[in-house]
């Protein structure tokens, strides 16, 4: 399967992840923190350096629990301030049959 060619941003958000990784990680070794992590020391650096750009999320959650971050930390969550919510608004519901009468009423003049 060949992938489609990452996006500017997809290349930057894999460049920040890149970086967080690297920072997170310190002093351990790409080896030791992938091992623990249950995937090759590759595939990390390869997640360092950005050329894989969009990891799993299995990947992400599996590194930042070997490095002790969460994952806000990990995608770079930590830049919203505090107490930062989204608001929810509530959605109107209408019957689906209000919503369809219009349909319903066409079917019942074609079946008649």
């Amino acid at each position: 399967m060949v992938r489609p060619p990452l996006t500017p941003e997809e290349r930057l958000r894999g460049e920040q992840l890149g970086l967080v990784l690297r920072r997170a990680r310190g002093e351990r070794s790409i080896v030791e923190v992938a091992a623990a992590a249950g995937m090759s020391a590759e595939t990390l650096r390869k997640i360092e350096t950005g050329r894989i750009a969009t990891p799993a999320f299995f990947t992400i959650a599996a590194l930042a629990d070997v490095l002790g971050i969460s994952l806000d930390q990990l995608l770079g969550g930590q830049d919203r301030p505090a107490g930062d919510v989204l608001r929810v608004e509530p959605v109107e519901h209408r019957p689906l049959v209000v919503l369809d009468r219009p349909l319903l009423d066409e079917l019942e003049h074609l079946v008649q």
